[in-house]
């Protein structure tokens, strides 16, 4: 057993205030009275500033969090987890699964006066799988998409190379959201200044390092079919501001200079669940959980006996309880708890370190160095571990400093080093690492096929490739492949629980806890909800008490 580093006292109070203060993060909140039309809300933001406005250009959660605002997808997903209408108001799959054709809403325009039709669609899917776009998420996501054809107006077939049951989970993310084709036209460097979409607001000034400033759509006529009212939005303005420090963004909040904050830190939303002018929305990401992944191409987690005794000679509970204050459950599953088809196994991460040192000895990692660390032919047993400050909360990284510590008492030489997000992608595309924790958002168990397929081991266009752990395993991928081209959903979660067990018992990760999507927002707002896709907030439905 390992003794917690940090002191737990008090936890089951803080989690108790916080919970009492949550809500869904796909209910509303306080939508009880009569909307107020106008006014101006302030959003502030603790992820990184996007470096394009376009979420088809990479492809992260910081695109995804300002697109939800201007851009809009085919599909949404309400709150059982159905798909459900959005652009697109009606679908069919053929028989043999290969062709897909969508009937499409009318009378929509994007903002720039562009009609919304089949050839923006058809559009749309170009710009993502074309290389120069530089897309990742979205051009990964369409990996079965062979081309999209226009059979109408407002009509589109979209064609696959095998059938995939996960193209509508895909096709309701915000990285795959419609943009008007006449303004993908213009210089990419133009368009993620200001992407012109179809959604609620549109953008029309962006101050680097400051905020993003978006304004009604007064034509607006196509939100998803779960949403609260058919008209325009309710709010004039949106000022989007980049707030990094998670201490002055609360400030900001409880001050009343800004209405809404993301990212709010575990010891916020404590204080926060004693406040009669704060709520709190939590929204934990679909997709694959917050966890750690092995490089198993090199050395020494090339060495499966390496993997497991790092996996279970190291305790996260302690941590996790004490750091988090209550605001994330363990995980011991691949997949978000918000996944059906997630399969979750605690027995293969018990902590024992009397079989990890087993382990490690039987590999040959047997002398240690005059610094406590173990060695294997005069090389040091040591783990390259790149942490995106951007993607990484203080709490969290306060966690991969405990493990660092318990890794040091098991031989490990687990070497943290914090970077900002281009030079943590910029050491992944190197395989400068032995371990890293790379979230990733994708809506369904679909997930499986991008982060462990060994075709992902190869980069897409913008550089980045998914399977971080570079599983390699023909059983596994034909496992995935099967599943995603099975269309029974018992059958289909049957093989997905199989691929999870794969890459679970090979010790390929060790699983920590759901994506942390936490909102705060002062009593003033109502309508304010999290959508049900990724968990991206929407303001469409958001007003403000005058």
């Amino acid at each position: 057993m390992r003794t917690p580093l940090l002191a737990a006292a008090g936890l089951a109070a803080a989690a108790a205030l916080v919970l009492s203060g949550c809500t869904s993060g796909s209910s509303s909140a306080g939508g009880d009275s009569k909307p107020v039309r106008g006014g101006t809300l302030t959003y502030a933001t603790g992820d990184a500033e996007p470096t394009c406005l376009d979420p088809h250009v990479g492809g992260n959660y910081p695109q995804a969090l300002v697109a939800s605002q201007y851009l809009e997808e085919l599909v949404s997903k309400n709150r059982a987890g159905e798909i459900i209408p959005w652009l697109a108001t009606s679908w069919k799959q053929s028989a043999d699964g290969l062709t897909w054709t969508f009937s499409l809403k009318k009378n929509v325009s994007f903002t720039d006066g562009t009609a919304f039709d089949a050839d923006a669609v058809v559009a749309n899917i170009e710009h993502v799988k074309d290389p120069a776009t530089l897309s990742s998420t979205g051009y990964l996501a369409l990996g079965k998409v062979e081309k999209a054809e226009a059979l109408d107006a407002h009509t589109v077939k979209i064609d696959l190379s095998s059938a995939d049951s996960s193209l509508l989970d895909s096709l309701s993310m915000p990285w795959l959201a419609i943009e008007s084709p006449t303004a993908l036209k213009r210089s990419q460097a133009v368009n993620c200044e200001s992407p012109v979409g179809t959604g609620p607001f549109e953008v029309t000034k962006w101050v680097k390092q400051q905020s993003v400033t978006m304004v009604r759509n007064a034509k607006y006529s196509s939100p998803p079919a779960d949403a609260a009212h058919t008209s325009d939005a309710y709010l004039s303005k949106i000022v989007w501001r980049f707030i990094p420090d998670s201490a002055s963004r609360y400030a900001a909040l409880q001050s009343g200079q800004v209405d809404v904050i993301d990212n709010a830190q575990p010891d916020t939303l404590v204080a926060a669940a004693k406040s009669s002018q704060i709520k709190a929305i939590d929204a934990p990401r679909p997709g694959a959980s917050d966890r750690l992944e092995l490089n198993s191409s090199q050395a020494p987690f090339d060495d499966e006996r390496v993997r497991q005794a790092f996996i279970i000679g190291i305790d996260v509970n302690a941590g996790i309880r004490s750091l988090f204050f209550g605001t994330a459950k363990r995980s011991y599953s691949l997949l978000s708890s918000v996944e059906k088809d997630g399969y979750s196994d605690k027995a293969l991460f018990g902590v024992d370190t009397k079989k990890a040192t087993a382990l490690l000895d039987e590999a040959g990692w047997t002398k240690r160095d005059s610094s406590g660390y173990r060695t294997k032919d005069g090389k040091r047993l040591t783990v390259r571990f790149p942490v995106s400050t951007n993607q990484s909360i203080p709490a969290e990284r306060s966690l991969f400093e405990q493990i660092q510590a318990e890794g040091k008492t098991l031989g490990f030489d687990v070497e943290i080093s914090e970077l900002d997000l281009s030079s943590w992608y910029g050491a992944l595309a190197k395989h400068d690492y032995e371990i890293v924790s790379a979230p990733y958002t994708k809506v369904g168990p679909g997930v499986l096929d991008i982060l462990y397929n060994s075709s992902s081991i190869t980069p897409a266009p913008s550089g980045y490739f998914a399977n971080n752990a570079q599983v390699n395993d023909p059983k596994l991928d034909a496992l995935l492949k099967q599943a995603g081209e099975e269309s029974d959903q018992a059958k289909r979660k049957a093989l997905y629980v199989e691929a999870q067990k794969t890459v679970l018992s090979g010790y390929y990760v060790l699983p920590l806890y759901d994506q942390q999507n936490h909102y705060l927002y002062r009593t003033s707002v109502h309508g304010l909800r999290a959508l049900p896709t990724v968990s991206t907030p929407t303001l469409y439905d958001t007003w403000l008490t005058k």
